[in-house]
């Protein structure tokens, strides 16, 4: 099954690695807006219900992994992981991981994968619904594009997705304002989390 509106998902994937050189270009200083989150309720790690209302007045950053992912997961979670650390102090920022494999990704599934690298579930939290809903989010609103692979492609049992690897950056507003990539071919980690967390500091002063 491939989700609701993947048929645009490699323009999306082409759109978003485009507009992240763009965003990471070190001459580019401001900040457009992409585009604007709609509304939505998914539930974290917890079994918490949580909204966009929760998020609001809030920066956020947000990546699409599975837990039981093969490839680039678990290098953008470590990622994800040293953003949290690396957030200045007193910075109101949340990170949003969201899953592609509601299925096997419950509450349960995902905190136990949480406290494996140090989630603070007050700061970073794994969010989880049905396939429609995390793709109403995933891919309209973020430009987090995400494709089940059929079984013939799959190299093993658990590689089930081709998704993005970019990390997003939301304002208080919930305008998409910031497209990072993360993994791939003369990507340095550092230098991507260190402008994440710039354009996290921009944002947090901006009314």
């Amino acid at each position: 099954m491939v989700w609701v509106g993947l048929g645009l998902a490699g323009a999306t994937l082409v759109l978003g690695l485009l507009l992240a050189l763009l965003t990471n270009s070190p001459t580019n200083k401001a900040l457009p807006v992409y585009g604007q989150v709609a509304d939505f309720t998914l539930t974290n790690q917890m079994g918490q219900a949580v909204s966009l209302a929760d998020l609001r007045g809030q920066v956020w950053v947000a990546d699409i992994i599975f837990t039981r992912c093969p490839g680039p997961c678990l290098k953008m979670t470590r990622q994800m992981c040293e953003l949290q650390a690396a957030l200045r102090p007193g910075s109101r920022a949340k990170l949003v991981s969201l899953t592609t494999d509601p299925e096997f990704d419950t509450p349960a599934v995902l905190k136990a994968y949480a406290q494996r690298f140090e989630a603070d579930p007050k700061r970073w939290v794994f969010l989880t619904g049905t396939p429609k809903q995390i793709a109403s989010l995933a891919i309209d609103s973020l430009k987090l594009a995400a494709v089940e692979k059929k079984p013939e492609e799959r190299e093993s049992p658990v590689d089930l997705f081709v998704h993005a690897t970019i990390f997003v950056v939301i304002d208080k507003h919930a305008q998409l304002r910031g497209i990072f990539q993360t993994t791939g071919e003369n990507i340095d980690p550092a230098r991507v989390r260190s402008e994440i967390l710039a354009a996290v500091n921009q944002l947090e002063r901006e009314s």
